[in-house]
């Protein structure tokens, strides 16, 4: 493998990587910074989060700019503030020898006065999220006439978020000349589209197959009913003591349910979510960066951006739509040769999705069961032993309350002393678990359970017909309601409604985008969502029934991306 200082670096950044731990680039750092010190092709690299891609694109142009000039000559935009954020921190730390060399980051939620304020000073890069970033061309304080790179990361997530409108723009304002850069962990057919439309001789770099799960992750599931979830859940964080992860949920709602009730149970967890301010999504994030949090809980629109290392496991409290997010929530684990593991909670309904994230990812998804309550007091235990084991003590400070310990448990042998230490802490996992059900779904049982069901009600259904045939004049109405549930879609215990959406793909829509926008106009409620067919000018989506007239009223004076929304019960099938 090629060293660092094998690649033509010069000794400033060279000591400033040292300095961070930089020896052996990543495979993609390793195919990129070559390529982009001896090149001015565009270039496509496909790479999960979390594989080097800031030093891969930055080291390079760092080494490039001319810190002579004071015009911006490298544009970095990025999906959130988060990540704009660490992305302009790590190219602050490889340039920290570079004199001369200024750095800018510009982002939503932010005064937009203190940053033209850092634009005036003249930086040679500049990092932004894609709607300040335009805000800032259109005020002539961004001037990007004369760059030569353009870094789009996390393309697909920059998509996804409905960022399309203000890429185009920001691209067509840009030089024909400059080297556009596109780092993408999937590739669907709209990267293609950018790829084709701003970007000329491309020159294409993998590191992973397209649109499959990172390499270093296991991909387990636990098939339990669906009221069971939630104990699944602490079970699944009990048998892991040293958890340090992110909990993925459908809704907000949802998310502050099940954060609300890990932190009544004791344990260090907080949501993260669309409610909260700027302030207090800071103040959550830093909590969890310096792990005084061990679970995070958030929804798919609040976490992205988020680069946290170490982590040792995503847990899916429900499957995604989309089996593309399931791979950017999976691929936040197992990062930088580390391994990791991606949980998700599933209910016998929805093993044909999980069958469909498993052919995406293209790797198996393996059955586990959910562990009983003596294998987790067990884990429990060994964990303490190791705690007490490692310890650091502190001779000089404890010293003095020695003696007074030592006359207090005197009348103690040494293995009942042991027995009394470690039940301090242990007894709780025994008292809640003395009695603890197994919450494992029997699936033969539960097959053959639903095969005579599914017998039973074809002779039903038979009997009805029977007895239509036999009395014409109308007292089969029963059958006729069941005919009109199945017309009306109505699955699991819902009854859904259709509705007709007025935007589509070519406004930037897609399934994630409709489920936040029905959760941010009915907030505080947990709607029950259905199928959702996206097409190119148009969609059509289902929800609970119960909440049609809600949904039409809260959609009456909504908006996307400044144009009206439009939404209308639909008419057919």
């Amino acid at each position: 493998m090629t060293l660092f200082k094998e690649m033509g670096l010069s000794t400033e950044i060279q000591l400033a990587i040292e300095e961070l731990g930089f020896e052996k680039p990543t495979p993609i750092q390793e195919k990129t910074i070559p390529f982009l010190l001896e090149n001015v092709q565009d270039m496509v690299a496909l790479a999960q989060t979390g594989t080097g891609k800031t030093a891969a694109f930055g080291l390079p142009i760092i080494e490039q700019i001319d810190v002579a000039q004071r015009s911006i000559q490298a544009l970095v935009l990025s999906p959130t503030r988060e990540l704009a954020m660490q992305i302009a921190k790590d190219l602050k730390n490889y340039s920290k020898n570079t004199k001369g060399l200024k750095i800018a980051v510009v982002y939503g939620g932010s005064d937009i006065r203190q940053q033209i304020k850092e634009l005036d000073r003249g930086p040679q890069i500049v990092v932004g999220t894609p709607g300040r970033t335009l805000d800032l061309i259109k005020r002539k304080k961004l001037r990007v006439n004369e760059i030569k790179w353009v870094v789009l990361d996390e393309a697909d997530e920059m998509l996804s978020m409905g960022f399309k409108d203000d890429l185009d723009a920001i691209l067509e304002n840009s030089p024909e000349e400059k080297q556009t850069l596109l780092f993408s962990a999937t590739m669907p057919k709209e990267i293609v589209a950018i790829s084709k439309k701003y970007m000329t001789d491309i020159f294409e770099i993998s590191v992973g197959k397209r649109n499959t799960g990172a390499e270093n992750v296991e991909h387990n599931y636990y098939l339990v009913h669906a009221k069971d979830r939630y104990i699944a859940l602490k079970r699944v964080a009990d048998v892991n003591p040293n958890i340090y992860g992110i909990i993925f949920c459908r809704t907000r709602a949802e998310t502050k349910d099940v954060a609300d009730k890990l932190m009544q149970d004791g344990y260090n967890a907080d949501a993260l979510h669309g409610d909260l301010s700027q302030a207090q999504r800071d103040h959550v994030m830093a909590r969890f960066r310096g792990k005084h949090l061990q679970m995070l809980v958030a929804t798919d629109v609040a976490a992205r951006g988020l680069d946290v290392n170490d982590l040792t496991h995503v847990i899916n409290y429900n499957l995604p739509d989309d089996p593309e997010v399931y791979i950017h929530r999976s691929g936040r684990t197992g990062r930088a040769g580390k391994k990791g593991i991606s949980v998700t909670l599933i209910h016998m309904r929805e093993k044909g999705k999980l069958k469909q994230v498993e052919r995406t990812v293209n790797k198996p998804f393996i059955k586990k069961e959910v562990p009983s309550g003596k294998v987790i007091c067990e884990k429990q235990l060994f964990s303490l032993i190791d705690r007490v084991e490692k310890v650091e003590v502190n001779n000089e400070q404890i010293g003095e309350f020695m003696p007074v310990i030592y006359k207090k448990l005197a009348w103690l042998e040494r293995e009942e002393l042991i027995k009394h230490f470690v039940s301090v802490e242990f007894n709780r996992f025994l008292e809640y678990y003395e009695n603890a059900p197994d919450i494992n779904v029997d699936e033969a049982n539960y097959n053959e359970r639903d095969s005579r069901r599914g017998g039973r009600d074809r002779g039903r259904r038979r009997d009805r017909n029977d007895r239509g045939r036999r009395d014409r004049g109308g007292r089969n109405d029963r059958a006729g309601r069941d005919q009109g549930r199945r017309d009306r879609g109505e699955r699991g215990g819902y009854e859904f409604s259709r509705f007709f959406f007025n935007m589509g793909k070519k406004n930037g829509i897609s399934k994630r985008t409709i489920i936040d926008l029905i959760n941010q106009n009915i907030p505080g409620k947990s709607v029950e969502i259905g199928n959702i067919e996206v097409l190119k000018g148009f969609s059509f989506f289902e929800i609970d029934k119960r909440y049609e007239r809600e949904l039409i009223s809260a959609f009456k004076n909504a908006s996307f991306k400044g144009q009206r929304i439009g939404v209308e019960v639909a008419k057919g099938k």
